[in-house]
């Protein structure tokens, strides 16, 4: 079994685990569990408080703030005056995010959305946080608005070209891969995570979303994990662990966290 997994990316609020939430961070936090830490992706007020009372209640259970473009059509008035707000409850906030763009749905608000993550990466800057960042069918907006204001942080659950991802790599930031890594048609995916340099990896579920083959199509959660990192080492020509142990140090290390 592979050990020290850090899930970089998880969304436990999820409707998906109302059955039995508690069941399973009591499973993924014991002795036996292969994980080791997560980080929930916040992706509007509520799902911040989740992540801020979670952090509470244990160790290495770490979270971020932030409004998912998805959210704009429930925005506070003044949602950084909100963040302002939340920062201060949890030393455990490392993040700022999951933020972005997403075109993919009809009737978007493009100028909306552009302005609240330019609003929220100089919120991030300003408190010297880095940002999870969500991007789905606006690469070039995405791309233009990074190269403009020169943020930290994690493009997650990457699923675009090998020169996007260098582009993103050379400016300094991370790339975070999914499940999607081990599906059989991701022949995109598994090209780009080829490209990326392993110090700039990081491994994430986006879970319930996006379990790895064999579980393709079920509830994912952070322990599977290991079959992205089996897939990945495949690629990279290297260990599972290594893979696992490199990403874990990337994840401390953008994200400002203390050896765990």
């Amino acid at each position: 079994m592979l050990r020290g997994i850090f899930d970089s990316h998880c969304h436990y609020d999820d409707e998906a685990f109302d059955p039995d939430r508690e069941e399973v961070l009591g499973e993924l936090f014991s002795e036996k569990s292969p994980v080791c830490a997560l980080l929930h992706a916040c992706t509007d007020e509520k799902s911040a408080l989740y992540g801020i009372g979670q952090a509470a209640k244990y160790k290495n259970y770490y979270t971020s703030i932030g409004f998912h473009p998805e959210a704009c059509d429930r925005l506070p008035a003044d949602p950084i005056a909100v963040l302002e707000e939340l920062l201060p409850r949890s030393e455990k906030i490392v993040a700022v995010g999951e933020v972005g763009l997403d075109y993919h749905y009809e009737g978007y608000d493009r100028e909306l959305q552009l302005r609240l993550l330019r609003d929220q990466i100089l919120f991030a800057k300003a408190h010297d946080l880095p940002l999870i960042f969500h991007c789905r069918d606006a690469t070039q907006d995405f791309l233009d608005l990074l190269h403009e204001t020169r943020p930290r942080g994690v493009v997650h659950c990457y699923s675009g070209a090998p020169e996007v991802a260098r582009e993103i790599v050379e400016m300094g930031l991370y790339v975070g891969f999914t499940g999607l890594l081990t599906f059989k048609n991701a022949k995109k995916v598994k090209r780009s995570f080829a490209e990326v340099p392993l110090e700039r990896i990081l491994l994430e579920t986006d879970c319930p979303y996006m379990a790895p083959e064999p579980f393709r199509g079920r509830r994912c959660r952070s322990d599977l994990i290991e079959y992205t990192a089996r897939c990945g080492a495949e690629i990279k020509g290297i260990d599972p662990q290594e893979l696992i142990d490199a990403a874990r140090e990337n994840i401390l290390r953008l994200f400002g966290i203390d050896k765990i």
